[in-house]
């Protein structure tokens, strides 16, 4: 089983400032995962062609089942408002997604708690405190049946706020609790290892940095699980040709 988790950057390439689609095929088709989690996923955005990212990348892995779950309805950076339940295609949104070459038993989309609209947060670059306007999170919650038996699969983004990213991955770790092992957190956490790891008590798949894009020194994205799923072969964070983050893939034995 080879598992996967990449923050697109809604497809774009930061070198040329493009999205182009065949590149996110190309990548996933690198990445050849069993099951795929996505961050900053634009279905209908001007920017990104008014493509659905997920569909595109569910193409490209041959996959039988994927879910679009939006965090918000907008433009992220522009006008935009928190997504609502009634998850409506045709209007520009954004979020994360879970697509599987395994069937799929059931889906469901958690929101996360949310900061206040507007919060000071001290930025590295350009070496300042700013005002950023958070993004609500969303959480995509899959139920695969897989070759080893039943695995629920959680795919999130969570906040880059001091603090706020750890409140967060407390409650989906609290709402993850009752759910029968194994289960899996995938995702860009916006949290240094061995932050998640501490937080949950989840065994971490990999360890390898994966942002920056070109040398990166810190692991904001992240595999972990709760209960047994096999032995992992081997894991990596390799370079693609978009995004500023690095992926993360796991592959598991037979």
């Amino acid at each position: 089983m080879r598992l996967a988790t990449f923050n697109i950057l809604h497809g774009r390439t930061p070198a040329d400032d493009l999205v182009v689609l065949d590149r996110l095929r190309e990548a996933v088709r690198t990445l050849d995962p069993d099951v795929l989690a996505l961050q900053e996923v634009d279905r209908d955005q001007p920017r990104s062609h008014r493509a659905d990212l997920t569909a595109v990348a569910a193409e490209a892995m041959g996959a039988v089942s994927h879910r679009f779950a939006a965090a918000l309805t907008g433009t992220p950076g522009a006008t935009w408002m928190a997504a609502t339940e009634e998850d409506v295609p045709g209007h520009a949104s954004y979020g994360v997604a879970l697509l599987s070459r395994y069937p799929v038993r059931s889906w469901q989309v958690q929101r996360l708690p949310r900061i206040r609209p507007t919060v000071p947060v001290y930025l590295r670059e350009p070496g300042k405190v700013v005002l950023v306007k958070e993004e609500p999170r969303a959480v995509v919650v899959g139920e695969l049946e897989t070759p080893r038996g039943p695995l629920v699969v959680a795919c999130t983004h969570l906040s880059f706020v001091p603090g706020w990213g750890r409140h967060q991955l407390s409650r989906l770790r609290r709402d993850l609790a009752t759910l029968p092992e194994p289960v899996l957190v995938m995702g860009d956490l916006n949290l240094d290892a061995p932050v998640p790891q501490r937080l949950t008590g989840w065994r971490p798949l990999a360890s390898h940095a994966t942002f920056p894009l070109e040398e990166p020194t810190r692991q904001l994205d992240h595999i972990l699980l709760r209960g047994d799923l096999g032995r992992v072969v081997r894991s990596s964070a390799p370079r693609l040709p978009l995004s500023d983050h690095r992926a993360l893939v796991v592959e598991l034995a037979d």
